[in-house]
């Protein structure tokens, strides 16, 4: 029976997490705001970049009425900070693209993350796999961002729609994706690139490793 994998992109695939975090600041520094990288690992990884800057205003005391031009406004300038700023520091996890073309073979590939598709694009390029992947679940098409379960909801329907009924199984870097893939109702495998095992477990994750090495095919498709 084949297997789809749902992989996270940033913190999985990519180490980016403190490419966005800077650029979250550069957006910001007109605000005279800053995020701390203890505040993002707790309160921010797992959001899209709107949802960053929305709680980012609304704890700054901003007007509703006035908070969704000032989101628009800073999400654009977050994403040409963080393209400029990955392009240079653009580092796929050991492993990844070895990930990505063996799972393949077991079944369906999706993406299933709260970045923007050009951003992934970009980075599935680069290490060789775009075409490898079957669909990518990104922060424009996905109607909410992790924890809520709809990213995943969604790409379930899109197995659907592929034509896979078989089983899924998500890889997540974060407590907010192994949240979003269990409350869709999928097996998840954490890895422990941003969090401690503990954290993930705790989350609800089926089972954590501390690399992409150890992301065996008999983990994954649930025989361990």
């Amino acid at each position: 029976m084949q297997v789809a994998t749902l992989l996270d992109f940033d913190g999985v695939l990519v180490d980016s997490e403190a490419i966005h975090l800077a650029a979250f600041n550069d957006a910001l520094a007109g605000l005279g705001a800053t995020i701390s990288r203890q505040e993002y690992d707790d309160h921010f990884l797992s959001l899209d970049d709107a949802g960053v800057f929305h709680k980012v205003l609304e704890r700054r005391g901003a007007a509703v009425r006035d908070r969704e031009h000032d989101v628009q406004r800073l999400a654009a300038e977050k994403g040409r900070c963080f393209m400029a700023r990955f392009e240079d520091a653009f580092r796929p996890f050991p492993g990844a693209a070895d990930l990505v073309g063996r799972r393949r073979l077991r079944g369906p590939m999706g993406i299933v993350s709260g970045a923007l598709e050009r951003e992934i694009t970009f980075a599935l390029e680069r290490m060789g796999v775009l075409s490898k992947i079957d669909f990518i679940v990104s922060a424009e098409n996905a109607p909410a961002s992790k924890p809520d379960p709809s990213p995943f909801r969604l790409a379930r329907e899109v197995l659907r729609a592929l034509g896979h009924e078989g089983p899924a199984v998500a890889v997540e870097d974060s407590t907010g994706g192994v949240l979003s893939a269990k409350r869709a109702g999928l097996r998840c495998v954490a890895v422990t690139h941003t969090y401690p095992a503990r954290e993930l477990l705790e989350a609800g994750a089926d089972a954590t490793v501390p690399d992409l090495a150890a992301l065996s095919d008999e983990l994954l498709d649930g025989a361990l």
